[in-house]
């Protein structure tokens, strides 16, 4: 219930689904003969397009989430396990294609790759369902192992949890999985999330060493004019609000203790 509630109230609420929301609520509006409502709506409306778009608030909002949890200064001696969460992978053509194509979070599975290759004796936990409402996709678990096998991991070290949807699922549907492992266990998934990732292991009683990736921001950029790429503006900003709204559902929902879980 949780998950489809997410991701219908997600899909009304995202900055390009509120801009068309409001427009069309301006038509109505004009149609109706509201002029001076329709008016302040839809001014509404590119305004919340014109800071998503062309400013630097996508930035602004990610950086805290990002700067929360660092890579560590001295690197662990004894790791037993690695856990890298999914959402890197493009579900739909590397299905078809039988591929791993990678999108923006692609970083999640180099360093895991890097990772794999510096801790050699380490089980690779690769935790990722579908992610989609209705299951036309392979796992993302079964994905990411396309890759790593790829370059050479062994099929011994991977332990695959293809079930889950959401990040509260990952951590719930592994722990039984990291019983038996000895040593410390890394947890690899973008800066940006990896808060809300913390969070919810420590909650299912998991003590995890956070090992970030794939940044966003700069860490240290102020809000203002940024007209150089509305695109990649429009799509940080998405993913920082989504992010934001993750960690008050998650804290509010009792999956996380945390608002915003620290080291």
């Amino acid at each position: 219930m949780f998950f489809a509630a997410s991701k219908v109230f997600w899909l009304m609420v995202q900055p390009t689904s509120l801009v068309l929301l409001l427009v069309l609520a301006g038509i109505g509006l004009l149609i109706g003969r509201r002029r001076r409502l329709a008016v302040t709506v839809l001014g509404l409306g590119a305004l919340v397009q014109f800071l998503v778009g062309f400013t630097s608030l996508g930035y602004v909002l990610i950086q805290p989430l990002e700067n929360r949890f660092s890579v560590p200064a001295t690197p662990p001696e004894r790791v037993g396990a690695i856990i890298m969460l999914g959402g890197a992978t493009m579900a739909r053509p590397s299905t078809a294609r039988q591929v791993s194509e990678l999108n923006q979070a692609g970083d999640r599975l180099t360093t895991t790759l890097w990772l794999a290759q510096t801790y050699p004796q380490a089980r690779i936990v690769l935790s990722g369902g579908g992610g989609f409402l209705m299951g036309e996709t392979e796992s993302e678990a079964e994905t990411m192992r396309r890759f790593l096998r790829s370059f050479g991991v062994s099929e011994e070290r991977l332990l695959l949890e293809g079930e889950s949807r959401n990040t509260a699922e990952n951590a719930s549907f592994t722990r039984d999985m990291l019983e038996s492992v000895e040593g410390d266990i890394l947890l690899v998934t973008s800066a940006f999330h990896m808060p809300r990732s913390v969070g919810i292991y420590r909650e299912q009683g998991i003590d995890v060493i956070a090992w970030p990736t794939d940044y966003r921001s700069a860490g240290d950029q102020g809000f203002g004019i940024d007209i150089a790429n509305p695109n990649q503006n429009l799509e940080t900003a998405t993913v920082a609000i989504r992010e934001w709204v993750g960690l008050v559902a998650y804290h509010w929902t009792g999956r996380s203790t945390a608002l915003l879980p620290a080291p």
